[in-house]
């Protein structure tokens, strides 16, 4: 196939999920905000905007329970608690995943078991996880990187042949789905996040979700301080924090959610007519996934091959900003988690290390050969800034300036 690309453009501005160029923000949400705070009532436990996030969120993606809280990390925080681990048992967790997804486990007692990663997805796998598990292990995380469905049937066949829960990390994959189902649906809990930069957004803020009663309950409690409102003797019943979603922040979900389906159909769109312009381009490959699954491009990443192109990503990378001004991000989080001071040195409660000193030492064995695919995944990909906002222009402008900077760098 002929790519036909425009010659070299003028540099252009292309939209940016930071800021309003490209969120979907607007008179939706400022309406819906305006009834919150003339009706005095910003607090959820008497409001109706996040009751109503909740309400609308559940019946979206098929599920008997969601409740909102306070950003992606109390997410995954709230799911751990419901698990309700003891300390130094083990949940297992991806190498590739924001601190936020990591700190709820610490928080919680228990020890990340690290797993390996697929480098063409940077998800793990049944065949990665499977190595992990002792017992010890009292759940899993899996986390839909960029958008991209992880290998779930599988996953969770392993997990139900040994009893273990499955937590799903829907951070970056809002309406993705495998076989037709939605991802968060698809394990035992799912965990979503309306940060800044996600498909919707309320700033900060986050949602779980389950068809399971029993861990419904314990995740409301939990993001409730654990007190039984509407129980006939109330009281703080275990441990938690206050991670309660306000009548503000739900306002704006509120107005966010209609908005979700078609944010994710301009990012497909968009990311398929990328793909389509970077076909047989050498050195670079465009994101896979598997047919049964959609995709929902949180990000567009390229697998860069350094053989073929000097410098591989991060050299793609600097060309892209100097020679086009498009800012990317080679490597994603630049070191796997565990290479992190928080796992790397212990760092955490004074000087106690707590829970390190509760682990196994197969649970702190950080070696290199441990995570092939972590490193190989690390090393090539490059995170291409992505969302809603592109039109075709901005598409063929990065089309042309990866085209350019092949040719500049082609070894």
């Amino acid at each position: 196939m002929v790519n036909t690309l425009p010659a070299t453009p003028v540099r252009m501005q292309l939209p940016n999920d930071q800021d309003s160029t490209g969120r979907t923000l607007g008179s939706e949400e400022i309406l819906l905000l305006t009834e919150a705070i003339q009706s005095g009532t910003l607090t959820s436990t008497k409001g109706t905007f996040v009751k109503s996030l909740e309400t609308q969120f559940a019946e979206k993606i098929g599920v008997g329970y969601a409740y909102a809280c306070s950003s992606g990390s109390a997410a995954i925080h709230t799911a751990v608690a419901a698990i309700n681990p003891c300390p130094g048992d083990e949940i297992i967790t991806t190498s590739i995943t924001d601190m936020g997804a990591l700190s709820s486990i610490l928080y919680q007692s228990a020890v990340p078991m690290f797993a390996d990663v697929d480098p063409r997805t940077w998800n793990v796998t049944a065949a990665t996880i499977e190595p992990c598990i002792s017992d010890r292990t009292r759940a899993i995380i899996v986390t839909h990187l960029f958008g991209n469905p992880c290998a779930m049937g599988e996953i969770m066949e392993l997990a139900r042949s040994r009893g273990i829960p499955v937590i799903e990390d829907a951070a970056q994959a809002f309406m993705a789905t495998q076989n037709g189902q939605p991802v968060g649906t698809l394990g035992d809990i799912g965990c979503f996040s309306l940060q800044q930069g996600k498909h919707i957004t309320t700033g900060e803020g986050g949602i779980v979700v389950t068809n399971n009663p029993i861990m419904a309950r314990k995740m409301w409690l939990f993001i409730n301080k654990a007190w039984g409102y509407g129980d006939k003797k109330p009281d703080h019943y275990f441990l938690a924090p206050n991670y309660r979603m306000t009548e503000l922040q739900g306002a704006v979900a509120c107005a966010q959610l209609p908005k979700l389906d078609g944010v994710v159909a301009q990012r497909q769109a968009g990311a398929a007519k990328l793909t389509q312009k970077l076909q047989g381009l050498a050195g670079v490959e465009p994101p896979y996934h598997h047919p049964n699954d959609t995709h929902v491009y949180w990000k567009y990443c390229l697998r860069v091959d350094g053989d073929v192109i000097q410098g591989g990503a991060v050299g793609l990378a600097q060309w892209l900003k100097a020679e086009r001004g498009i800012f990317s991000a080679p490597r994603y989080i630049q070191k796997p988690a565990f290479r992190c001071e928080v796992f790397a040195k212990q760092r955490t409660f004074g000087n106690s290390r707590f829970p390190f000193t509760h682990a196994r030492p197969e649970a702190l064995d950080y070696s290199a050969e441990k995570f092939p695919g972590t490193f190989e995944g690390l090393e090539k990909v490059l995170v291409l800034p992505w969302n809603e906002a592109y039109t075709d222009e901005h598409i063929d402008y990065i089309a042309e300036a990866i085209h350019s900077a092949i040719a500049a760098l082609k070894q």
